[in-house]
């Protein structure tokens, strides 16, 4: 047991439940255990089958402000000296040779963001986590039953445990059972495309220029990690990616090559592929009876600009200033109206980026004569608008809208 929570018989008391420790949920819990909160999480997977390699092959992007984040709470010394970063970003349709060029100088000398393995991320979640005074992790472990009222909440575990708190926070991911319980209805839809995802070596640096080849199946994302390797998030048709996935190693090395190209030199796939399906989903409301979602159990967004991860963190550090506030000012932190602040923030911020991903992946998937013209032009006059490339620079870096005082830059 972690300092800091009280505990009568199997009862666990903390200030907020975490349902789901994964990235977006472990961070909130090191940001609230880190503001002097007590947290519980609930985690249903074993924290040690995690952090093998073969787990999850995923990289994520990590913008400027979510890397201000993480260094605010305690997280970034986990995982900056595995962290790629990402100094410059170059946007193309197919093989034309008019495209979009993002320099981090031209506003700064941070880079936009870094690179970062899942499981590094993951590693950093757990060792900051037993840290914190006040941060409960029950991992692997469900919640069984759920019971929300306007006195508070109190989770049944499947172990029999018992959790009260004042606020639950729904962190499981797309398919969020706590939301679902809720009767939170969700709209969704599938994009008929499938995220297949590698890493591979190659022989020339790629001086840590991210790469976004926008191809008729869909984008196609090379993400510099550290070293001569890069990460891989290749959009392919649903109907084609099974075949694809079967091939043999040097048949498949040699499809990803026909879209790579050759600018890096030689090529090899280390490691395993995954392929996630992809779709587009959002929840009617971030808020219910003591009940907060964030992450993918509010929104999930396409790929495409990297932003999923990032968005989840925008609604972290704005979750963990709208419960301090209410907790310095003496009120109860799972009230209605405390919710609602959190609600109206995100709200405006989630639906845009949402529209935005959905918007360019309809646009850029397609091989239409006149639209791809239109597309080739459209990149290259952006590069001839300095302040509307700055602008689209800045929301690169996670820069634009109301951002939460953890994600702002800090006075040197």
């Amino acid at each position: 047991m972690t300092k800091g929570l009280g505990r009568t018989s199997d009862d666990i008391r903390a200030d907020v439940l975490i349902v789901g420790g994964g990235l977006v949920g472990g961070t909130l819990a090191c940001a609230l255990g880190d503001a002097g909160m007590t947290v519980a999480v609930v985690e249903a997977a074993d924290p040690a089958a995690v952090l093998e390699a073969g787990f999850d092959g995923r990289a994520s992007a990590i913008a400027q402000s979510s890397r201000r984040l993480l260094e605010g709470v305690g997280l970034w010394d986990g995982m900056k000296d595995d962290a790629a970063p990402m100094l410059d970003i170059r946007v193309s349709e197919g093989r034309s040779n008019l495209f979009l060029h993002y320099d981090h100088h031209d506003i700064g000398e941070e880079p936009f963001g870094h690179m970062v393995e899942n499981r590094v991320f993951r590693k950093a979640l757990f060792h900051r986590m037993r840290e914190i005074d006040g941060v409960h992790l029950a991992a692997p472990a469900r919640v069984s039953d759920l019971a929300r009222s306007a006195a508070g909440i109190e989770a049944r575990l499947a172990d029999g445990g018992r959790i009260h708190a004042p606020l639950v926070v729904a962190a499981e991911g797309r398919g969020s059972p706590t939301r679902n319980s809720a009767g939170i209805r969700v709209t969704q839809w599938s994009y008929e495309q499938t995220a297949i995802v590698c890493t591979v070596a190659h022989e020339k640096p790629h001086h840590s220029i991210a790469h976004e080849h926008f191809l008729p199946a869909g984008p196609f994302a090379i993400l510099p990690l550290l070293g001569n390797r890069s990460s891989i998030v290749w959009t392919e048709r649903t109907d084609l990616a099974p075949a694809i996935m079967a091939l043999d190693d040097a048949a498949f090395t040699a499809e990803l090559g026909r879209r790579f190209g050759d600018f890096l030199g030689h090529l090899e796939v280390i490691g395993p592929r995954w392929s996630y399906p992809l779709s587009l989903q959002f929840a009617e409301t971030a808020v219910a009876l003591r009940l907060v979602l964030v992450g993918d159990a509010l929104h999930g967004m396409h790929p495409i600009a990297g932003q999923g991860l990032n968005m989840g963190l925008r609604d972290v550090a704005a979750l963990v200033e709208v419960l301090a506030d209410a907790r310095g000012l003496g009120l109860d932190i799972g009230a209605a109206d405390v919710l609602e602040r959190y609600q109206r923030w995100r709200r405006f911020d989630n639906v845009l980026m949402l529209a935005m991903t959905d918007g360019i992946n309809r646009l850029f998937s397609n091989n239409i004569g006149p639209l791809r013209l239109a597309r080739d032009l459209g990149l290259a006059g952006v590069n001839l608008v300095p302040p509307l490339k700055k602008l689209f620079m800045r929301h690169a870096m996670g820069a634009v809208g109301e951002l939460p005082k953890l994600m702002r830059a800090r006075p040197t």
